[in-house]
């Protein structure tokens, strides 16, 4: 595994059209990155509000692994979660890492209207019907990432 963790990447040859080829789960409509057209998007009045609950105290480590920062939570009962909204149950997070660039438009996984930003915030939970994070990844619902792009404030100002 640590060997095919060194194959992924951002670039032509290593991109998310070729995440399949080392992990095979990558592949299918539901996965990552996305691009979002804002034009086909829709509103879902039967949806409600989702919650998140997140409690500093739960942080447990910070890792730099050379891709990118983590930050690691307890995740052995419902300290910090994520609810309603779409999700059918709890989710607990289990950890945050971010994604980012070497410019103000380069970084961002996911794309909206053409747009990918200077980076983003993944907070990853998994659904605690499950007994563990492992259990919970070999199932469809088993996992909810909610992402948060990130733009540089200098850049922001600039553009007004």
């Amino acid at each position: 595994m640590t060997q095919q963790s060194c194959q992924w990447g951002y670039d032509s040859d290593n991109g998310p059209d070729h995440w399949h080829r080392y992990y095979p789960i990558a592949r299918g409509d539901n996965q990552s990155p996305i691009e979002i057209n804002s034009k086909e998007v829709h509103y879902e009045p039967s949806l409600l509000p989702w919650f998140v609950g997140y409690d500093p105290v739960g942080a447990r480590a910070i890792v730099n692994n050379g891709r990118t920062c983590k930050v690691v939570f307890d995740d052995t009962f419902d300290r910090s979660v994520l609810r309603s909204g779409p999700l059918p149950g709890l989710y607990r997070l289990r950890q945050l890492h971010f994604h980012w660039g070497s410019s103000n438009d380069h970084g961002s996984e996911h794309i909206v209207d053409g747009v990918k930003y200077a980076g983003e915030l993944h907070l990853v939970h998994w659904y605690s019907k499950y007994s563990n994070y492992a259990e919970a990844l070999r199932n469809y619902d088993g996992v909810a990432i909610l992402g948060i792009f990130l733009v540089n404030s200098r850049w922001l100002s600039s553009s007004n």
